[in-house]
């Protein structure tokens, strides 16, 4: 067997599936699948009908036959797929391979999911949201943060209208502070709903993908679910709910404790944003930082950070994401005073 200059021999395998309809939605339209997986695992894949032959190192070879028969199973069961889903299906053939080497995993629930009406089961695609949900699982009070991109917040609120159907908790309490990315949008016209619409709207719309609209509709009108600003939490005592305060970077200390001490019986907390994106003015502290320096090791408290590979929406925006990491990190480096590690 020929070997790559790197030492790794090659490798060619070719797969065969049983049927040709679930095989064409596993390679995608225009194969857009299979060139995702060429580009992330660094093989070359050609398909022909319901086969699809692999070739490059012996273990990306592995992993990608993994991926391609996770799609497959995937789409037996009557899910759609996404790029993104093959993106996740990349990573957890990555975290099956490194925990049972030399055996054939398919089908084994390595990454931990959350199941709603309206969607379905839903698998986490990255080691770091697998983290997450089961830390959402297990804690009262989660923090999560890192940037935009890698899930957190859509993930919290899959969770939390999770726990809402299964009875565990009886409403839902969805919050953000009203504070604009660096412009002032100035007077806004209509009632409170309307005012405070433009800066709850991503909740909105992580919300209509877990729940059907009429029933989102419903929920809104008899309080079982409740979209608020900050602001409006103070003197509330929050019990039998799930609680989720995104983007809170722009939160301000006093915010942050008022926020968490509403803190009820049988209720969930999860807390997200992404330190390095606050919008707040320079004087003031972020409270989402200091509320994890400060609580992150109590027990009960979880703490889930995501880096620039946990991004899955565009692959552009992980790139995107890695530049501003890496131009922050240069930036760092030049202001270190001469003569100090």
């Amino acid at each position: 067997m020929p070997a790559l200059p790197s030492g790794e021999p090659t490798a060619e395998m070719t797969l065969a599936f049983d049927d040709n309809r679930y095989a064409l939605l596993v390679f995608g339209q225009y194969d857009q699948n299979i060139a995702k997986v060429e580009r992330r695992l660094g093989v070359s894949a050609h398909a022909n009908g319901n086969h699809i032959t692999i070739k490059g190192p012996q273990g990306a070879c592995e992993q990608a036959r993994r991926v391609f028969e996770s799609l497959y199973a995937r789409v037996k069961l009557g899910h759609p797929i996404s790029l993104g889903d093959v993106d996740g299906a990349i990573e957890e053939g990555v975290v099956q391979g490194s925990l049972f080497p030399g055996e054939s995993e398919v089908g084994r629930p390595v990454f931990e999911q959350i199941a709603t009406r309206r969607r379905g089961p839903v698998r986490a695609r990255t080691a770091a949201q697998d983290y997450y949900l089961r830390t959402l699982k297990q804690s009262e009070l989660v923090f999560a943060e890192g940037p935009a991109g890698t899930g957190k917040t859509w993930l919290a609120v899959g969770f939390a209208v999770s726990l809402l159907e299964q009875g565990r908790v009886d409403r839902l309490i969805l919050s953000r502070p009203a504070v604009e990315a660096g412009e002032r949008l100035g007077f806004l016209p209509g009632d409170m709903r309307d005012k405070v619409d433009p800066y709850l709207r991503p909740i909105f719309d992580a919300l209509n993908d877990f729940m059907d609209p009429r029933l989102l509709e419903r929920g809104m009108q008899t309080g079982m679910i409740e979209v608020a600003p900050l602001a409006f939490m103070r003197g509330r005592t929050l019990s039998n709910a799930c609680v989720l305060l995104d983007e809170a970077q722009n939160a301000t200390s006093i915010q942050m404790k008022m926020f968490l001490t509403r803190l009820g019986e049988n209720s969930r907390m999860i807390v997200t944003g992404d330190p390095t994106q606050t919008d707040l003015p320079s004087t003031q502290k972020s409270g989402l930082s200091e509320a994890i320096n400060l609580l992150s090791e109590l027990e009960g408290v979880g703490h889930v950070v995501f880096r620039e590979g946990d991004v899955v929406r565009h692959d552009l925006v992980r790139r995107i994401v890695g530049a501003y990491e890496a131009a922050s990190r240069g930036d760092n480096e030049s202001a270190r005073p001469i003569g100090r590690a």
